[in-house]
């Protein structure tokens, strides 16, 4: 089981580790990392509007959620001090974040911005 609420969302979001963080990251499309904690309020009520941006934009963006219980060392190396976090990652640098329950017209803006932003080479 990837995820403690596993409803089928398995093969969209996948869970990081110290083990798999940087290699995951590192792939070729964008990742949305999702710092949360079992016991945080804000972070369960954000977890249909990941699943629902997930099913929308999964070809595009790997999903990915960092336990920071469990993975303490990825969370304080990106300086997540507040959760929920949502960082983007592209070429495995983080590229943006938000902080809190933000609802889905945010999370989906940074979603596009990283697809379209993220589509270009640097000059």
């Amino acid at each position: 089981m990837e995820t403690s609420n596993a409803k089928g969302h398995a093969e969209s979001m996948v869970t990081l580790t110290e083990a798999n963080f940087d290699q995951l990251t590192s792939g070729g499309r964008p990742t949305l990392v999702d710092f949360w904690a079992v016991w945080c309020g804000p972070c369960r009520i954000m977890d249909p509007v990941l699943e629902k941006l997930a099913a929308k934009y999964s070809d595009r963006v790997l999903f990915g959620k960092v336990n920071v219980d469990e993975e303490m060392n990825i969370s304080s190396r990106y300086q997540v001090f507040s959760i929920p976090t949502f960082m983007i990652f592209k070429n495995g640098q983080p590229m943006d974040a938000v902080i809190g329950a933000v609802g889905e017209a945010s999370l989906e803006r940074l979603l596009k911005s990283a697809i379209d932003g993220g589509s270009s080479s640097p000059p």
